[in-house]
């Protein structure tokens, strides 16, 4: 199991799983939602120049799009990293943003790749991690609970410590 920044991965397979998941599904917004797979490659590269902090719109921070690639090289997820916070992802999506793709689900896929992002954070000297929850969806709050989070009271989100 391993991470594989999305300009890097086999960008068929890439588009093959960004396809496989909705505009919206979970919380996980898919920001190449409908595209083709030229449009896609365009958005690779924006997701390359986002994580260098190169033409970033307004009010964005730089973040880091991996592929989840399981232990037999299929793609099974996406993880989205933000290098730090703002006002506005500190009250809404935070740190971490994750989808697994729908034949991939309810495997364990997300608990090990939410493992293997908090250890990128590592990297980027994120102390604590942020990960916005839906209280409705139980098996994220599960996963998040195995991770060791510290919950904010009232609120729809975790933090995540990241162990060492």
């Amino acid at each position: 199991m391993k991470l594989i920044k999305l300009w890097e991965a086999d960008l068929e397979k890439a588009y093959r799983l960004q396809t496989s998941f909705g505009p919206n599904e979970n919380g996980f917004i898919n920001n190449a939602y409908g595209y083709t797979l030229a449009e896609f490659l365009d958005y690779v590269k924006k997701c390359e120049n986002t994580s260098l902090g190169i033409d970033l719109p307004e009010n964005y921070v730089p973040a880091t799009v991996f592929i989840l690639e399981n232990d037999g090289h299929e793609y099974v997820g996406i993880f989205n990293l933000r290098h730090k916070l703002n006002e506005s992802l500190r009250n809404g999506a935070g740190h971490i943003g994750y989808g697994i793709s729908p034949d991939y689900r309810k495997k364990g896929y997300a608990t090990q790749g939410l493992a293997l992002v908090l250890q990128e954070a590592k990297k980027l000297g994120i102390d604590e991690a942020l990960l916005s929850v839906n209280k409705k969806i139980l098996a994220v709050l599960r996963r998040s609970k195995k991770m060791g989070p510290r919950f904010i009271a009232k609120m729809r989100k975790n933090t995540i410590r990241k162990s060492n």
